[in-house]
C-alpha cells in the first residue's frame, strides 16, 4: 500500500507488497524488495537498492554523500534484508574515490540518529545505538555492537563480534571479539558474554583469552605475533584475530596501552 501523499518516481522499482507512508519521497533509481515497510516522511534518493522485510522509520534520509569531492557520480547504496532503521538515521552512498558503494548487510538495528557515511561496509547483525556516526570508509564486521553517542573515525575497522561502550571515540581498529571503551577507545579484553551467547565452547573461548594475553602483553605487537605459540593458531577465533591484525599493518590498532 502506498499512501496518496507519497511522491514516487514512476521509474522506481517497488515490489507490490511494499508499504510506503505519508509524505515519503522515492527517487527514480530506487529498488525496494518485498515486504519492506517505509513509514512517513522518509526520503530515499540516489542509486539505492533495498532488500526484503526492512522497516524504515520516519525522517530517515538516504541521499548524496557528505563528501566535498563528490560530483554527482553514479554511485550506490545497497541495503540487505530484515534491517530496522530508526528515526533520523542518515545513509550516504559510496563515492568514486572509495569503491562507489555503501553496503549494509542483514538483520541490523540502527537506532535513532545513526549515520552511515559514504563507502562504509556494515556486516550482518550489527547494532548501532542512538547517535552513532560511522565516518567514511569505516568497516564494521558481523555481530558488532556500538554503544550510544560513540563515533567511529573514517577508515576505521571494527572486527567481528566486538563491543564498544557508549560515548567512545573510536580512532583505532578494534580486533574481532574485543571489547573497548573510554573517551578514546582502549581495548579492555575479550567480549566473553558475546562469545558465550554465540554458543562457542568454553575451551575455545579460554584459548582465545590466553592468546589475547600473549598478543597484548606489551606494545610490541609484531614480535608478540611472531612469537605466538603454534598451539594457539589451531583455534579459529585466534586465527581471525591474527588475520585482522596482519591484513593492514599500517592501520593503528586499539590496544590496552592506547591513550
Amino acid at each position: 500500500m502506498i499512501h496518496k501523499t507519497a511522491i514516487i518516481d514512476p521509474k522506481a522499482k517497488i515490489d507490490s507488497s511494499v508499504k510506503i507512508g505519508p509524505y515519503s519521497i522515492i527517487g527514480p533509481n530506487v529498488e525496494i524488495d518485498e515486504n519492506t515497510v517505509i513509514q512517513s516522511h522518509v526520503s530515499i534518493l540516489g542509486n539505492t537498492n533495498i532488500g526484503k522485510s526492512n522497516r524504515i522509520y520516519p525522517f530517515v534520509s538516504i541521499n548524496d554523500p557528505q563528501d566535498l569531492k563528490y560530483n554527482g557520480e553514479n554511485t550506490k547504496t545497497k541495503i540487505g534484508d530484515n534491517n530496522t532503521i530508526r528515526e533520523y538515521t542518515t545513509i550516504n552512498p559510496g563515492t568514486a574515490g572509495g569503491g562507489g558503494i555503501t553496503k549494509i548487510g542483514n538483520n541490523c538495528l540502527f537506532m535513532i540518529s545513526a549515520h552511515i557515511a559514504h563507502d562504509c561496509f556494515v556486516g550482518d547483525n550489527v547494532i548501532l545505538a542512538n547517535n552513532v556516526p560511522l565516518g567514511g570508509h569505516a568497516e564494521i564486521e558481523d555481530n558488532v555492537i556500538i554503544g550510544g553517542n560513540s563515533a567511529v573515525q573514517q577508515f576505521t575497522r571494527v572486527g567481528k563480534s566486538a563491543m564498544i561502550g557508549g560515548m567512545c571515540g573510536v580512532v583505532r581498529d578494534i580486533i574481532p571479539y574485543g571489547i573497548a571503551h573510554g573517551n578514546r577507545s582502549v581495548l579492555q579484553g575479550i567480549n566473553l558474554i558475546g562469545l558465550r551467547r554465540k554458543n562457542f565452547p568454553n575451551k575455545k573461548i579460554m584459548t582465545l583469552v590466553n592468546a589475547y594475553k600473549e598478543i597484548f602483553k606489551n606494545e610490541n605487537l609484531t614480535d608478540n605475533l611472531n612469537n605466538l605459540s603454534k598451539d594457539f593458531k589451531k583455534n579459529d577465533l585466534v586465527i581471525e584475530v591474527i588475520n585482522f591484525l596482519e591484513k593492514d599493518k599500517k592501520r593503528p590498532i586499539c590496544t590496552p596501552f592506547s591513550k
